[in-house]
């Protein structure tokens, strides 16, 4: 018998991740998953690829439904989960994937999503410093977005190493249509986005302020653009150098902050990073130049947004929470072509 988890909002593209990985994982068993409108079918109806869940009955999405887990995933729409959060039992451990107990400050949560603010958990990224002692001890964690991800692991150690200027940064981040979720909508269509390539809430986007209190960044444009693509975020990040620096030092100042890291691989001098390289697996690949014209740091990275950005980071908080091994049930091999 392994730890009983429980999904709630398997029905999504997130939550059908969690629940792949929670059936290949070793120590984990899925004692519940629940959904919204699909409440009542068969999770086979909802993710076929689930073979072995295919006969188990998605719940409603309530509390008593999640009492039985020793630890919760809330794969919900951001907004939705802390109300469902504070009336669990408080010995269950909860992972969120969604936006609510992210923020540190307020006001950046009133800027940029409806509603009222929820109190801060527990950030879920464990390659940051002094993330991972923190994770396994907290019972409640807050998952990472998937922009914040590709984007704080190449810039967050270049600012900390002071080689990166923080007020002046800019990213563009290309991500696959699985991001904006399941639920049907007009611009996501096949029709639509085939042979496309679109930015969307250019200087708006939600993830700005979290970006910039998990690297550290002051100054931030970030421009997200739509691929024709089911999965995957390669983000490029340009700042400003603090001082004179070349593409050697900046390797190793990313090397040296993930020396050992599971999931992160700095890659080989002049190889760049391809989202089909980690489609499937919790991995994010790096890389880092400088712009010998514009003199910029200009770097790299690419990740699944299903996996390293959102399930797969969820399970690996959860491993770390649960007191299993970090790399449990995940692994950084992607699957291509």
């Amino acid at each position: 018998m392994g730890v009983r988890v429980a999904v709630a909002g398997a029905s999504g593209y997130a939550g059908g991740e969690l629940l792949r990985l929670i059936a290949g994982h070793p120590d984990l068993e899925l004692a519940v998953a629940t959904a919204g409108e699909h409440a009542g079918a068969r999770i086979g109806a909802v993710h076929p690829q689930l073979v072995p869940l295919a006969d188990q009955v998605l719940r409603p999405t309530v509390p008593a439904e999640l009492a039985g887990a020793e630890l919760v995933f809330l794969a919900l729409p951001h907004g939705r989960s802390a109300a469902l959060a504070a009336e669990l039992p408080p010995g269950a451990k909860v992972v969120d994937l969604g936006a609510d107990h992210r923020l540190t400050d307020p006001d950046d949560w009133r800027r940029y999503y409806p509603g009222e603010p929820a109190a801060a958990w527990t950030y879920g990224l464990p390659e940051l410093p002094g993330q991972r002692a923190a994770i396994a001890a907290a019972d409640r964690v807050a998952a990472t977005g998937c922009y914040v991800v590709a984007s704080t692991l190449p810039l967050a150690p270049l600012i900390a190493a002071g080689v990166a200027v923080p007020e002046d940064v800019v990213i563009v981040a290309a991500s696959g249509t699985s991001g904006a979720g399941r639920a049907a909508k007009p611009h996501l269509l096949g029709s639509e986005v085939m042979n496309d390539v679109s930015a969307y809430k250019v200087g708006s986007h939600q993830h700005t302020p979290e970006i910039k209190q998990a690297t550290g960044a002051r100054g931030l444009s970030f421009t997200p653009l739509l691929a024709p693509m089911p999965r995957g975020i390669l983000a490029t990040v340009t700042a400003r150098p603090a001082r004179t620096v070349d593409a050697a030092e900046l390797r190793a100042v990313l090397a040296e902050a993930y020396q050992g890291e599971p999931f992160v691989t700095v890659l080989p001098e002049g190889v760049w990073p391809h989202t089909a390289a980690t489609y499937g697996s919790n991995a994010c690949q790096l890389q880092v130049t400088v712009d010998g014209d514009a003199g910029r740091i200009v770097a790299v990275s690419a990740i699944d947004n299903l996996g390293k950005g959102a399930a797969g980071q969820a399970v690996q908080c959860a491993n770390l929470m649960l007191g299993l091994p970090e790399t449990a049930g995940l692994t950084a091999i992607g699957v291509a072509p």
